[in-house]
């Protein structure tokens, strides 16, 4: 069962974004998933209950509520979303429940700022520093031709940790969200160019590297 999580301690970085459009892309690969909302906001399970039953099945737990998460043994897939502003005790107990974690970042200097700060401490969480975990990078929200997406890029591929991609701002993500679906389940002429741009995190993803 493999188990995936999107981190990032600071709130707004779209966190749940990636981790429903995960969720969803595996689920269009005929992989059992269950989508587990750490989140007391619930977006995730927002996001679940508007999903068609007509589209590829996928399970949700409301992990915020703090009982036991157990996914059952047909799952493939594990999607966790975690909540935000977690440190300390708390983010290395989190960070033991997955095996590969993505740290999605906004172009603009707080968000880098605050990055740069939880990149290194999620480093010395037990389970990455003896790589037991796996993490990468995701620029995401950029707009082209900007400075700011710009130096968010080049401050992501100095942090000495895989960086896999920049996400477009696009309205794709809003009417996906809109549906309970992601991109990956939206017309491919619509969403050619965000489909391209999620290559990488899927090849990473189903790669060795990405796996303790």
């Amino acid at each position: 069962m493999r188990r995936i999580m999107v981190l990032n301690a600071k709130g707004g970085s779209g966190k749940t974004t990636l981790a429903t459009n995960l969720a969803s892309y595996f689920a269009s690969q005929q992989h059992n998933v269950t989508l587990v909302d750490y989140d007391p906001q619930a977006s995730s399970l927002a996001w679940l209950n508007e999903r068609s039953s007509a589209r590829q099945p996928i399970t949700g737990i409301a992990g915020y509520k703090g009982k036991s998460v157990r996914a059952n043994r047909q799952t493939d897939i594990v999607i966790l979303d975690a909540p935000a502003a977690i440190h300390g005790a708390q983010l290395s107990a989190l960070v033991r429940k997955a095996e590969t974690i993505l740290i999605p970042v906004l172009p603009s200097p707080i968000d880098m700022r605050a990055a740069n700060n939880f990149i290194q401490e999620i480093k010395k969480c037990a389970p990455v520093a003896q790589k037991k975990a796996k993490i990468a990078l995701v620029a995401n929200r950029c707009r082209s031709v900007t400075n700011i997406s710009a130096e968010l890029e080049v401050f992501l591929s100095k942090q000495k940790t895989p960086f896999l991609t920049t996400l477009r701002d696009s309205q794709n993500y809003v009417r996906a969200a809109d549906k309970g679906i992601g991109i990956f389940e939206l017309a491919p002429a619509a969403s050619a160019i965000d489909r391209e741009q999620w290559l990488p995190i899927v090849k990473w993803l189903k790669s060795k590297r990405s796996q303790a």
